[in-house]
């Protein structure tokens, strides 16, 4: 079976892009985990089908590497925006985009070309489920803050992201009893109140370059915990990249960043 893909990426956060306007495949679980391993296959953080939407521009179904099916991916749906409007699904700058986790609005910027360069994502309401859950993982004592944004995120701020190794302390936190659920991990440090740095574990997929969705719980904790400000961008540093996170005094979220698409290929699938 010959799946034709895109690659494409935000802030190095990478999936593998399939336009499923036509007809979506039976499995897409283990598709995910076909064309995820590096070296070995395309190589990908998951996989992204683009769907046509009832209800919206088009929908967006995101499989990780695992092939286990996530809610929402903050870089993944900026790089549906791109591909949905470069590929001409839908030419329009202001999209709507169906997910599991509602219908997210997208404001697209051209280049000089006519490509999407840049994507704003109305993220929703940021909800900071708990503050100060004290977690222990290997003798450290972290100190934790809850956030939802359509998916599950813990954030902790730190004076040291770089040291960190997450290969062996992410999924101590990602399966921790005390989230009640697999949870995404960011470890922040705070620069100033207009600058984080943040790592993150994420569940399904270990340690990526990015998480957009990460990155809001990020801001919106930091401004939960005093350390920055409602209103204000914020630049969030990534392993891949900035993002540029804005939360306003009603909790909603507005994150802009790149949509790049690295390249075309057939991936041939045998089930």
């Amino acid at each position: 079976m010959k799946i034709y893909f895109t690659k494409m990426h935000g802030c190095g956060n990478d999936y593998v892009y399939v336009n499923c306007f036509e007809k979506e495949p039976e499995d897409p679980e283990e598709i995910a985990i076909a064309v995820s391993p590096r070296h070995f296959s395309v190589g990908s953080d998951g996989l992204i089908l683009v769907c046509r939407s009832d209800i919206a521009d088009a929908k967006m179904r995101m499989f990780n590497a695992d092939g286990s099916e996530g809610r929402m991916c903050g870089n993944g749906i900026r790089c549906v925006g791109k591909f949905v409007y470069d590929n001409g699904l839908c030419k329009k700058t202001e999209l709507d985009i169906e997910t599991l986790s509602g219908v997210k609005h997208l404001s697209l910027k051209l280049d000089e070309k006519g490509e999407v360069e840049l994507v704003t994502v109305d993220m929703g309401r940021a909800e900071i489920i708990q503050k100060g859950l004290a977690v222990n993982v290997q003798g450290a004592d972290y100190t934790m803050t809850r956030v939802s944004v359509g998916n599950p995120h813990a954030v902790t701020f730190i004076e040291d992201v770089k040291g960190l190794d997450l290969e062996k302390i992410g999924p101590l936190f990602e399966n921790n009893q005390a989230f009640g659920e697999r949870v995404n991990t960011e470890f922040v440090r705070v620069i100033d109140q207009n600058t984080l740095e943040m790592r993150v574990w994420e569940r399904g997929s270990g340690e990526t370059f990015a998480c957009g969705t990460g990155a809001c719980a990020t801001v919106a904790a930091a401004i939960a915990n005093g350390y920055c400000r409602f209103g204000e961008p914020v630049t969030v540093k990534l392993l891949g990249g900035d993002l540029t996170i804005t939360v306003d005094g009603d909790m909603n979220v507005l994150m802009t960043g790149e949509a790049v698409k690295a390249y075309e290929g057939v991936f041939e699938y045998e089930r």
